[in-house]
Order: C-alpha cells, then structure tokens, then sequence
C-alpha cells in the first residue's frame, strides 16, 4: 500500500507596527522583535541591527522630529528573519563610515554591515527604508 504524504509547509510571517520618532522607542522595537522571534538563532544579532537602525533613524531623519515616527517590518520564514525599518527621510543618504570617521561615532551601519548577511537600502529624502537579512543557521528538527 502507497501512502500519500503531503509536505507541509510553514507559513511565512509577517509584522508590522509603527513607533513614535523618540529615543525610549529603541527598547520598544526590541521587545516587539523579541516577543516576535523568541527561540530565532541569530535573535541577538537581529536586536542589536534593529536597535543601530531605530536609533539612526531618530538621529539622522524627521522621523525623530517632534510629530515624527518609523515603522518596523519584520519578516520570517524557513529561511530565516528579514527587518524593514522605513523613515520619513532626512537630507543624508545610509552609509557605511570610514574607520577614521569612527573617532566621532557613526558605529551604527558598520554593526548592520557586520551582524546581518545583507543589508541594502532604497527612497529618497523624502523617506527611505533600510533591510538587513538573517538567514537561519540552526538545521531545524
């Protein structure tokens, strides 16, 4: 006798929320992410690269003038976790500084860059949304 087993698949999840532009919002997107990915391998290394992110975007877009806001986006499947964080834009574009630059700050993309696989960003000055990809390295039983 033939048995049909149909594979089953994991449904991708997703999630969004919306946060004020003010500093203290830095702990809430990372109980938001926590909450949401708890047992996720590389947690760690999402918390730290949302934090780098929220925080940028409070200090360097309108986000984080008074009246402003950003919105997280939190994507996960059998592949692993990808974060949105999208600004309402600023008259600076992302970047990656220079190791002499660091004197003066600017850690924040360098940590993105160096935590999650990828990380790219697209918009204007009018609004931007930066992504940063965790693939899951933990074989899954």
């Amino acid at each position: 006798m033939l048995l049909a087993v149909h594979a089953q698949h994991e449904t991708p999840m997703y999630w969004r929320r919306e946060f004020p532009g003010r500093p203290e919002e830095a702990r809430s997107v990372r109980a938001f992410a926590a909450h949401l990915l708890a047992g996720f391998p590389e947690l760690d290394d999402v918390l730290l690269v949302l934090d780098e992110l929220a925080v940028n975007t409070m200090r360097h877009t309108r986000s984080g003038e008074d009246g402003g806001s950003f919105t997280v986006d939190i994507s996960m499947d059998v592949a692993g976790v990808i974060v949105y964080v999208a600004d309402q834009g600023g008259p600076t574009e992302p970047r990656v500084r220079s190791l002499a630059d660091l004197a003066e700050g600017g850690r924040g993309l360098l940590t993105v860059d160096a935590l999650a696989a990828t990380w790219s960003w697209t918009g204007t000055p009018r609004g931007r949304t930066i992504r940063a990809t965790f693939p899951c390295t933990e074989q899954r039983g």
